[in-house]
């Protein structure tokens, strides 16, 4: 049976491949869970230190959730529908935002509707220049649930959210760019090229350094200034007896490369 998600690695870059292109690569509980142990893998191997994360096929990085599987949940009433749809894609979301690794989203194709929302929640993003982004749910007479009502409007603003949430209408991955929503736009048979440079230009930093201003950003990013700054010193506090510090503060008082060890 093929994987649903494959995972390949490349030095200390593991990239994670969303596996159903006969179906846009849509999200199903499977998929979620298999990302989840994926993830457990990763967080657990300190050789790795960054992933990318992809769609299988030309056509979608992931068209959201898997409408069929997730219907039964509604059928079944509200209460079965957040527990069984709902909080388990929030989960997934908020793993992916908290990984204490960075993760790159390579977006080949269609992000739509959950596709959109683990675009919002990972750190990352590079889009093709064939990716095309919507908050489709609308369309099906629901709110995005998987934290796209409230990541979309801290990344790209409330007005232009709220535009995307209200009509369904799909985002250029121009105008994605000019927004917030993606870092960078590169030529759809670069793509991947181009994760794999920018994953490994964070893997040559200093892990602990780099899990620090992960969640030293995405902690304080809704929290007062102040709130924010506390985070942030707490951060600066788990990273200053470590080696890497004492490491790279050496090397540039000797003028030398540095070598870090995650210890």
């Amino acid at each position: 049976m093929t994987d649903i998600v494959l995972s390949a690695r490349k030095g200390a870059v593991v990239t994670l491949t969303l596996n159903r292109p006969e179906k846009l690569n849509a999200i199903d509980f499977a998929t979620i869970e298999r990302l989840h142990a994926l993830l457990d893998g990763i967080e657990a191997d300190e050789s790795a230190r960054a992933v990318i994360l992809t769609g299988a096929g030309e056509r979608a990085f992931s068209a959201g959730a898997d409408i069929r599987e997730f219907s039964t949940t509604v059928w079944a009433g509200p209460e079965t529908a957040l527990r069984e749809f709902v909080r388990r894609g929030q989960r997934l979301t908020s793993r992916l935002e908290s990984f204490p690794k960075p993760i790159i989203a390579a977006v080949n194709g269609l992000a739509f509707g959950g596709g959109c929302e683990v675009t919002e929640a990972v750190p990352l993003a590079i889009a093709s220049e064939r990716a095309l982004f919507a908050k489709s749910e609308i369309k099906l007479g629901f709110p995005p649930p998987y934290g796209g009502t409230q990541r979309l409007p801290r990344l790209i603003g409330r007005k232009r959210a709220l535009a995307m949430l209200l009509t369904g209408d799909s985002v250029s991955p121009q105008e994605a760019l000019a927004a917030g929503l993606v870092n960078r736009v590169a030529p759809h048979d670069q793509l991947l090229d181009a994760a794999q440079e920018l994953a490994e230009r964070i893997a040559a930093m200093p892990p602990l350094a780099v899990a620090a201003c992960l969640a030293a950003t995405t902690r304080g990013l809704n929290l007062s200034i102040d709130e924010g700054l506390a985070v942030e010193a707490s951060q600066f506090a788990r990273v200053a007896a470590t080696q890497d510090i004492r490491e790279g503060i050496s090397a540039f008082l000797e003028k030398r490369p540095a070598h870090f060890t995650g210890r």
